[in-house]
């Protein structure tokens, strides 16, 4: 791809300034997504990941505050952008859609309403143009009927519908970025299967950049191009999907790969991470990973920087990478 990345985030850090102490939840992050492409942003709960994203809409109240970075959409600096400018661009440049349709979704408003509304925050349009906008965004995320259920409320739809409603609000204006926080973690997997491919065919052909904010190395292996895994609040490893699926670097890319079930080892105890993710108030020095990885030593007490893995490829944040070849 070519031309100036749709979002570029530089040194980002978000910190949350509490009584006991200040939570670096996202301390130095780097991202770049380009028109059309998928990234997905892998790690357990509590890495960072979602902050990120809220962070990138400017979505972060008190007690916690952008202290640090830059964060451009198409080249324009959000960081420093008056709460008029943000709530411009948030669902018309930028969208989001969360884990729970729900915290979209007004339940006592027919989605007629709440589509027609949207439109009409960000554009002059007639009621009638913006119904017909709305009912075939409906028709695009595969919504049978769509004429009809615009006059349906939440409750009427089911998980799975809810939603691929939520998604087809996100892409109402044609957004340049779309942020996805977990969107199918409670839906079933066949659901879950057609909405992940829905995003996918949409993304290629609107041209929006995606973040997709998950857990599972799974999900995003058959969805995202890229892929940018987080823990402790800093980004430990990333690149192109197959080539950190086929060879991770970094011991805590390697863990969560190998924790994944396979056919291939059917009754063979699953590979576990030792330890537990370090609270944010008592980060170790260096490494936050070193207390749980097998290949840290006394070098690892100095935060390594994200650097070409040996042989070239993928970035990771690793004095001892792993090895290529080395076994999950």
């Amino acid at each position: 791809m070519t031309g100036e990345p749709t979002l570029v985030v530089e040194g980002l850090k978000t910190h949350f300034f509490t009584e006991a102490g200040v939570v670096k939840s996202v301390d130095g992050v780097d991202l770049a997504v380009n028109r059309g492409e998928i990234l997905g942003l892998v790690g357990e709960s509590g890495s960072g990941k979602s902050v990120t994203g809220f962070s990138i809409l400017g979505l972060i109240d008190p007690p916690g505050r952008i202290v640090g970075g830059s964060v451009r959409l198409n080249g324009e600096e959000l960081t420093t952008a008056s709460p008029k400018r943000l709530r411009s661009l948030r669902g018309d440049r930028i969208a989001m859609i969360f884990q729970d349709p729900m915290m979209t979704l007004n339940p006592v408003l027919k989605i007629e309403t709440q589509m027609v509304e949207t439109l009409q925050a960000h554009v002059k349009i007639g009621r009638a143009e913006a119904r017909a906008r709305a009912r075939d965004a409906l028709g695009r995320v595969g919504i049978p009927s769509p004429e009809e259920r615009l006059d349906s409320y939440p409750h009427q739809f089911s998980g799975g519908m809810r939603q691929r409603v939520a998604i087809a609000i996100a892409l109402l204006h044609g957004p340049d970025l779309i942020i996805a926080d977990e969107p199918t973690t409670a839906l079933d997997v066949t659901i879950q299967a057609q909405i992940l491919s829905e995003v996918q065919t949409l993304c290629r052909e609107t041209g929006t950049a995606l973040i997709w904010i998950t857990h599972d190395l799974a999900i995003i292996s058959g969805l995202a191009d890229r892929v940018a895994v987080m823990y402790a609040g800093k980004i430990v490893e990333t690149g192109r999907i197959a080539e950190v699926v086929a060879t991770p670097r970094h011991p805590y890319t390697h863990g969560l790969i190998g924790s994944v079930p396979s056919r291939n080892r059917r009754g063979e105890r699953l590979t576990q991470i030792p330890g537990m993710t370090p609270s944010f108030l008592a980060l170790p020095p260096g490494c936050a990973f070193a207390p749980r990885c097998p290949r840290a030593d006394e070098k690892c007490l100095a935060m390594p920087e994200l650097a070409p893995c040996p042989g070239g490829g993928h970035l990771a944040r690793c004095f001892h990478p792993v090895p290529e070849g080395a076994a999950s």
